[in-house]
C-alpha cells in the first residue's frame, strides 16, 4: 500500500540497499513487467542510458503511439506522459515524479484558450505539443517544433489560425510561411533566458564554431543561429556536417546525445541572461524534466505509481488533434 507521504509528494521516494544496481533492477523489472521507458533528450545522461528510446516530443508520441508494451515509463514532463495516456489508453503509463510539469503548458490554461476561441469565431487552434490533455481537447491539430512550418503550410493561405502557447516558435512560423497567426503569449522558462550578449562571448571565444538555437528562442537569439530548429534537427545537422565546434542554444540535456554520436566534436552550452537581482544561475536547465532519477524510476517501476489518468472525454477529443498531427508529419 502507497504511504501517504509519498502520495502527497507525488513520487515514491523510498531509499534502497546502496548495493543494489539500480540500471541492471530497472532492466530486470521492465523484462518482467513487459514495460519500455522512454526518455526525452533533456532528461539526465544516465536515464537517456537505460532508457528503450531516447527523442524529442514528435518521436516519443510516435512511439507511444506503436508500442507493444504493457507498461510505458515516461521520463520526461507530465504532458508527455498524458500524451502517452491518450495515444495508448490501454497502457499502464508511468510517470517518475507527477511534480514534473513544465512552464510553458502551464502558460495557457484550457479556460483561458476556450474563452479566446469564443471571442474569435471561425479560427482554427493549432497547439504546440507543450500543453496539458484538456487544452489539446480544445485543438484542431498539435504541432511540435520539427513539424510545425510543415503543418501550417498545409492550411488554406487564407485560414484563420490561433497559435499557440509559444509565441517565439509561432513568431518564427510567421516569419517563415507569411502568415499572420494569432500568438499565444506563452514561453518556455529555459529558452527564454537565452540572450544575444552571452552567444557573441562564446562566439568571441570559440570563433569556427556554429551556433545552434531552438525554436523556442527569441527572435534575436534564432537571428544569430547557423542552425535553427528542434532537438532532432540540430542533432541530425551536428551527426551529418563536418563542422568541430558548436555553441548550443537549448536545455542541456541534449549535449548527452550528441557527445555520444559525435565523439570528435565539441559542443558548447549557451549560458542564460543573468538577470540584475537574479542568484547568478549559470545553468540552462529544465529544473522539471530534472525531476526523474533512476532512483524514482526504480520505485515507480516496482509500485507502478504515479500512473497517468486522462478524462475520458477529454481524451476522445485531444486524441483527434494528436492524431492529425501524425497523419500530416
Amino acid at each position: 500500500m502507497l504511504k501517504k507521504e509519498w502520495l502527497e509528494k507525488g513520487y515514491i521516494d523510498e531509499e534502497v540497499d546502496s548495493n543494489i544496481d539500480l540500471k541492471a533492477e530497472i532492466r530486470r523489472m521492465c523484462e518482467e513487467k513487459n514495460a519500455i521507458i522512454l526518455a526525452h533528450y533533456y532528461t539526465i545522461g544516465e536515464i537517456q542510458e537505460i532508457a528503450d528510446f531516447v527523442g524529442d516530443s514528435l518521436a516519443l508520441a510516435r512511439k507511444a503511439a506503436e508500442t507493444d508494451a504493457k507498461i510505458m515509463v515516461m521520463c520526461g514532463v507530465h504532458f508527455m506522459a498524458e500524451t502517452c495516456k491518450i495515444l495508448s489508453p490501454d497502457k499502464v503509463v508511468l510517470a517518475p515524479d507527477l511534480n514534473a510539469g513544465c512552464s510553458l503548458a502551464d502558460s495557457c490554461r484550457a479556460e483561458d484558450l476556450q474563452k479566446f476561441k469564443d471571442e474569435h469565431p471561425g479560427f482554427q487552434v493549432v497547439s504546440y505539443v507543450n500543453t496539458t490533455a484538456a487544452v489539446k481537447a480544445l485543438t484542431d491539430v498539435v504541432v511540435t517544433s520539427g513539424n510545425a512550418k510543415r503543418i501550417i503550410d498545409s492550411f488554406p493561405k487564407d485560414a484563420k489560425i490561433i497559435f499557440g502557447p509559444d509565441y517565439n516558435l509561432g513568431s518564427y512560423i510567421n516569419s517563415v510561411t507569411g502568415r499572420d497567426m494569432l500568438l499565444w503569449n506563452g514561453g518556455c522558462h529555459v529558452h527564454e533566458r537565452f540572450s544575444v550578449e552571452e552567444i557573441l562571448k562564446l562566439k568571441k571565444a570559440h570563433p569556427d564554431a556554429l551556433v545552434m538555437a531552438h525554436l523556442e528562442c527569441k527572435g534575436p537569439v534564432l537571428a544569430l543561429a547557423d542552425v535553427v530548429g528542434s532537438t532532432a534537427v540540430m542533432l541530425k545537422y551536428a551527426q551529418e556536417h563536418d563542422t568541430k565546434e558548436y555553441i548550443v542554444a537549448t536545455e542541456a540535456g541534449i549535449l548527452h546525445e550528441m557527445q555520444r554520436t559525435c565523439p570528435g566534436k565539441t559542443f558548447y552550452p549557451v549560458p542564460p541572461e543573468v538577470s540584475e537581482g537574479s542568484l547568478g544561475c549559470s545553468c540552462n536547465e529544465c529544473q522539471y524534466m530534472k525531476m526523474n532519477s533512476l532512483l524514482k524510476i526504480y520505485n515507480t517501476l516496482k509500485y507502478e505509481w504515479p500512473s497517468i489518468e486522462v478524462d475520458e472525454k477529454i481524451a476522445k477529443e485531444a486524441v483527434k488533434s494528436i492524431n492529425r498531427m501524425l497523419e500530416l508529419s
